[in-house]
């Protein structure tokens, strides 16, 4: 087994893949993928909600603007080319109330700005002919939303890495990196990779990598547990395609919201629920090293005191299913307890710095041959292929000595 690389990726997830493929692609002589679990997708690739992404919440001209609307459409040719299933299904953003109107109002703005050109605005009774049975008073209808299984995606993007001459390891996480002259050596369960170049890719764990790593970042990793319902097969008929809320502009969260997946079944959710360990997907996860982090951390505190009232919302739902499903019914009033069944959960590894801002854009640190993602936002999926193509150039030049400029 060769255990010498030029470039060591850590964190085998979509934007980690994404970006060795990338890489390979540009002429990486020798990669290795270092994943810590022994299947791909375990965590935020294989948990989230399936969706690809219009790009019509950011705001127009910004990185993750372009980044989506390019990465939108590299993800549907990639999975017409690799023969993933998939569907460009459309959605609706409802309001259910006049005060929600201007923010739908700024929604359709940012569409148009960002390109979007099968986005119409309904009325009550457009929005009855797409969804028979939602409740609103206007919406959008964005056409350019698609559906797929991320874990499926992975999966290709790992044949590709494999098919160019990388490497995919699993069970490989990383232990311990030290610098050594004209590199690193990454030590993992299976054996000390040598490498002359790092991109931590490594999602929850990622700020934990970069101190790993020597580097020194006020940003820390905050869990949030999104928990989903599932909608009886009995009851799927309430859902044709894909419903949202207005999101709330002061959260980086779009709101519980209905998904149907390409296999028919339709989830009904996230909440976003402060989680006790960073793969925390039931509530008796509990972590007292990730606690132990989260509550010494000054930045924490901060953000505590300033959303506690939506933590304290967000915890309510999660502990009980008539709010969920309250939550629920304002977008389909038809909706009863006995109409779903507790799904899956996941989690998001939400970046958070020492004055508790919750990071929405990308922040990197760089290091003599190190490039450390520290948070790449949603719609990193969506968007992952482009992503990867910008990270794969950013980490070259940190590699030639030059800045990332991303």
């Amino acid at each position: 087994m060769n255990d010498s690389f030029d470039i060591a990726i850590i964190g085998g997830g979509i934007v980690g893949m994404a970006t060795a493929m990338a890489l390979l692609k540009s002429g990486a002589r020798s990669l290795v993928v270092l994943e810590a679990e022994h299947e791909l997708a375990a965590h935020q690739t294989g948990r989230n909600s399936g969706v690809i992404h219009s790009g019509i919440y950011y705001k127009p001209g910004s990185l993750k603007a372009t980044l989506c609307a390019a990465g939108r459409e590299a993800m549907f040719r990639f999975c017409a080319d690799r023969g993933i299933t998939h569907e460009r299904c459309g959605k609706i953003i409802v309001a259910t109330s006049a005060r929600e109107l201007p923010a739908l109002d700024e929604l359709e703005r940012r569409a148009r700005a960002n390109g979007l050109v099968r986005v119409r605005r309904c009325g009550p009774h457009e929005l009855r002919e797409r969804e028979p049975h939602v409740a609103g008073i206007a919406g959008l209808e964005v056409g350019e939303t698609g559906i797929v299984r991320y874990a499926s995606v992975l999966e290709e993007m790992a044949k590709v890495v494999q098919e160019r001459g990388g490497e995919v390891r699993m069970g490989s996480r990383a232990t311990q990196v030290v610098s050594r002259p004209g590199g690193f050596v990454i030590e993992t369960p299976r054996s000390e990779v040598i490498t002359a170049n790092i991109v931590n890719c490594a999602g929850a764990q990622c700020d934990r990598i970069a101190r790993m790593c020597g580097m020194e970042t006020d940003v820390q990793i905050i869990p949030f547990r999104g928990e989903y319902y599932d909608l009886l097969p009995h009851r799927r008929s309430l859902v044709k395609h894909l419903i949202y809320p207005v999101p709330d502009p002061r959260y980086p969260f779009l709101g519980v919201h209905f998904t149907r997946a390409t296999d028919g079944t339709v989830e009904a959710g996230p909440n976003a629920v402060l989680a006790f360990a960073r793969n925390g997907y039931t509530r008796d996860d509990v972590s007292p090293e990730d606690m132990g982090q989260l509550l010494g951390f000054p930045g924490f505190w901060k953000m505590a005191r300033q959303h506690w009232r939506m933590g304290v919302m967000e915890m309510h739902r999660s502990l009980s299913e008539a709010a969920f499903v309250k939550a629920l019914q304002k977008l389909i009033p038809e909706i009863r307890s006995e109409d779903v069944t507790p799904g899956r959960a996941g989690i998001r590894a939400q970046a958070l710095d020492s004055t508790g801002k919750l990071l929405d854009d990308f922040r990197l640190v760089e290091g003599p041959g190190m490039l450390h993602v520290l948070n790449a936002p949603s719609p990193a999926a969506t968007a992952s292929i482009a992503i990867g193509e910008r990270l794969a150039a950013a980490a070259e030049r940190v590699f030639r000595g030059e800045r990332a400029l991303v």
